[in-house]
């Protein structure tokens, strides 16, 4: 609880080196209205630097999407009847239409970044974020994160104009896509990575003929354990995923190299050429010898 005192000083805004933008609302109905960017845009844009004794509540929520990312200090989000503790590194998307209460510790007040958006994409990607099940999310520190968030800033800064505004949220939904796809843009190889190594494991054996039993083998794993995880991260059977490298390293022989069906299968580690083509057309729509025609150089 703060003191008296601290609630006196609680402000919403207002900190030395603080950066804010809000979109007036003519600019809003604009890119509302632009075909390219309507269905993902920013309302607001911000910077709060050591932002001491700062507190915002919305009672009734907001009718956008807050993303709250905390480099420095400590905070904390109320909502939906949690306290969530804001560390260095870490960030939160605030759902619209909910009411919350965020506020920067006063002992070691925080540094955010922040940005309201709103849209269908917005949605989408709000759903992609909730999937991580979790209330808060750490994210290492990137400086170059750091220089996307002023690139984007400044061009706002300096211009209305909707082309500008086209710009600027194709780089705020990569911005934005960044946090909550960050796993999967850097993949962290780790010891139990099980499904991470596997697949760096087919890559490297692309030309060998292996089973499930082999693929569980290596991972030190019973096969349906095994299965089981590597279905749940990539969505398919080990065999099919070991089976689609071998088609899209094919693609690259065919396009690349003068060699023939039976020589790429032989290099793929596949014993019957049949298997292959029908495999290959399954896969990429046409047989091996019609994709070569397609494609081949001049």
């Amino acid at each position: 609880m703060l003191t008296q005192t601290e609630n006196l000083k609680k402000i919403k805004e207002g900190f030395l080196g603080q950066k804010m933008i809000v979109l007036p609302p003519n600019v809003k109905k604009q890119v509302a209205k632009n075909n390219l960017i309507k269905r993902f845009y920013l309302t607001a844009i911000g910077y709060y630097p050591h932002a001491i004794f700062h507190d915002r509540e919305r009672k009734l929520g907001s009718n956008q999407y807050i993303l709250l990312y905390c480099t420095e200090g400590r905070g904390n989000i109320y909502l939906q009847g949690k306290n969530i503790e804001v560390e260095p590194n870490t960030f939160f998307i605030i759902p619209k239409n909910v009411a919350h209460h965020y506020k920067s510790s006063p002992q070691d007040p925080w540094t955010i970044y922040w940005v309201h958006f709103v849209g269908e994409y917005a949605d989408y990607l709000y759903s992609a974020y909730m999937e991580k099940k979790t209330d808060l999310l750490s994210i290492p520190y990137d400086e170059l994160r750091i220089q996307n968030f002023e690139n984007i800033f400044n061009l706002l800064d300096n211009s209305f104009k909707i082309r500008d505004l086209e710009i600027i949220n194709i780089k705020l939904l990569e911005f934005i896509s960044a946090f909550i796809y960050h796993k999967e843009i850097n993949p962290v190889h780790e010891d139990d990575d099980v499904v991470t190594h596997s697949i760096i494991f087919m890559k490297n054996n692309i030309n060998i003929l292996l089973s499930v039993n082999d693929l569980a083998a290596q991972q030190h794993l019973s096969v349906s354990h095994y299965s089981r995880l590597f279905r749940s991260k990539t969505g398919c059977s080990p065999c099919q995923y070991f089976n689609q490298l071998k088609v899209q390293k094919s693609c690259q022989y065919l396009y690349f190299t003068d060699r023939n069906i039976k020589e790429i299968c032989a290099e793929l580690g596949f014993e019957d050429p049949y298997y292959f083509s029908r495999l290959f057309k399954k896969l990429m729509g046409i047989s091996p010898a019609k994709y070569k025609n397609q494609h081949k150089r001049n």
